[in-house]
């Protein structure tokens, strides 16, 4: 059973960033249905160690994210696992919404003319956060963008799907170590909508039990065995670069 200890709204269009420790979990809600909620993962204890979209996926041999999933950290260790989905399907393929995506496709706006409704993008969303614990573009990686589907043809062609949509869906993080998470409610840079969309996600924090040995998250894949492995030895004061 998992104990509430925090939770709010983060609006359409904005960013935030928090430190969560070994454990904690972090459930995501499309309020309205249509949000994107890019994110990205970093050891505190270690910023070099940042969230790895490649190997998540190699991994666990899937283009897709969805419960049942880890995501890796370039060090091969489990940051957090997907114990809880009702989305079904969360891109970490397309990266960030940017300045100019933003300005080409939505026209140009700034705090100082729209104040708190200007047109933030996914990218300088992140740096922003960022910046906060010291680091720039340099330590940008590939980011995960929940709530949105993105589906490929036979020929590579990426398409984002708008019937993917649905309010009230949601996920849930288990941590499996301390974590800084960076993410952001901007478009998701596929999004085909005529407007700015300005799609709210809650976010809750809570108190829950760490993954048992037959846990569905470890189990899912051998290399998810491997890295829960890695995540013992580091947490035993053990773990290798």
């Amino acid at each position: 059973m998992s104990e509430l200890i925090y939770s709010d709204v983060l609006p359409g269009g904005k960013h935030w960033s928090m430190v969560l420790r070994r454990t904690l979990r972090l459930r995501l809600t499309d309020v309205e249905g249509g949000a994107n909620c890019g994110m990205l993962f970093y050891n505190p204890a270690n910023l070099l160690e940042r969230y790895n979209a490649p190997d998540t996926l190699k991994c666990q041999h899937t283009f897709k994210l969805t419960s049942g999933h880890c995501l890796y950290s370039d060090m091969g260790r489990i940051f957090c696992s997907i114990v809880a989905d009702t989305h079904g399907w969360h891109d970490t393929v397309c990266g960030n919404s940017t300045k100019a995506h933003v300005i080409g496709k939505w026209g140009e706006t700034s705090y100082q003319a729209q104040r708190n409704d200007w047109q933030q993008n996914g990218r300088d969303s992140f740096l922003v956060e960022a910046a906060k614990y010291g680091m720039g573009r340099r330590d940008l990686a590939a980011n995960i963008n929940w709530f949105s589907k993105v589906s490929t043809d036979a020929s590579g062609a990426l398409s984002f799907d708008t019937r993917a949509a649905k309010a009230g869906a949601d996920i849930e993080l288990r941590f499996e170590m301390d974590t800084l998470v960076l993410f952001h409610t901007c478009p998701h840079p596929l999004d085909p909508s005529a407007t700015y969309p300005r799609k709210p996600v809650r976010f809750e924090i809570l108190e829950g039990p760490e993954a048992r040995a037959d846990d569905a998250c470890r189990t899912s894949a051998p290399e998810n065995g491997r890295g829960f492995e890695n995540n013992r030895l580091f947490h035993a004061g053990c773990g290798c670069g």
